[in-house]
């Protein structure tokens, strides 16, 4: 006489009142993934069955439709490097670099021109979180020579920001965000008189002490930040604006700063959400 068993197979899940738990017995939503290195794979979404996977060496966004499906953008709708400059402002000691010094709390002057002029700007076709990467040079001192060191003691901060102006460089400057709000709760000064306002990001900054008379360094400085903003639909250009500020301004003679002297590297990221 034959016999035949029945095979059950047994997985670690549960159902409680239309609730489904894997690695748990309690589960607390409609699905419920228990476990601290849990994880989930959805075979749609990956390499070989979705063309807009960006594969190994990238993380895709996932997003939701309006049916509430879980799907992969397009590549449109992912993350774009709008462009990234390895020496992005004109290297000149002159008027356009100019950073006088102030006061302490008396605001930003903008400095440097971009070298590709309008070559620089980017576009954006739709609203996008915008990531922004720099690091900037500045020399400093009195008319910034190698024989006119600072030497008065006295410290000093320098600080350094992004603005955008709309389309070219020679444009009105950005000051809110693509929901109306003013950016990085300005609007910040961006000319010493402040008789132009604009909305910084990356606000980075670093102290100056001459300590030892007549033998301080004075240029190779860098200031490096990084900042997101939200951006609607427009043409933008990078700007740089800066402070050198010292609590007493008597006696310290004519302090200069010169932004963008050396290799000014500009990294723009467009993170796309809509």
């Amino acid at each position: 006489m034959r016999k035949y068993y029945a095979l059950f197979i047994f997985t670690y899940s549960s159902v409680f009142f239309g609730q489904v738990g894997v690695n748990t017995t309690n589960p607390q939503e409609e699905l419920h993934v228990g476990g601290s290195n849990s994880t989930i794979r959805i075979e749609g979404l990956n390499t070989p069955n979705n063309i807009n996977n960006l594969g190994t060496a990238s993380s895709t966004p996932v997003y939701v439709d309006a049916d509430g499906d879980l799907v992969l953008g397009t590549l449109a709708d992912n993350v774009e490097i709008l462009f990234d400059s390895e020496n992005y402002l004109v290297d000149v000691q002159d008027p356009t670099s100019l950073i006088n010094q102030v006061g302490s709390g008396a605001g930003f002057s903008q400095g440097g021109i971009p070298i590709g002029g309008t070559a620089i700007s980017f576009t954006l076709t739709k609203p996008a979180i915008v990531e922004v990467n720099y690091s900037v040079t500045w020399n400093v001192g009195k008319n910034v020579t190698a024989t006119s060191r600072i030497d008065d003691f006295r410290a000093r901060i320098v600080q350094t920001a992004m603005y955008f102006r709309q389309n070219n460089y020679l444009g009105p400057a950005v000051i809110n965000d693509y929901y109306g709000n003013p950016i990085n709760g300005g609007p910040w000064c961006i000319t010493s008189n402040c008789m132009e306002l604009g909305g910084l990001l990356a606000i980075n900054g670093q102290f100056y002490n001459n300590i030892i008379q007549n033998q301080g360094e004075w240029k190779n400085f860098r200031n490096t930040a990084s900042d997101y903003v939200v951006l609607g639909p427009g043409t933008y250009t990078p700007m740089f604006a800066a402070q050198l500020a010292v609590g007493d301004t008597a006696g310290t003679g004519a302090v200069k700063l010169y932004l963008g002297v050396g290799m000014d590297e500009v990294q723009i990221v467009a993170y796309y959400f809509n």
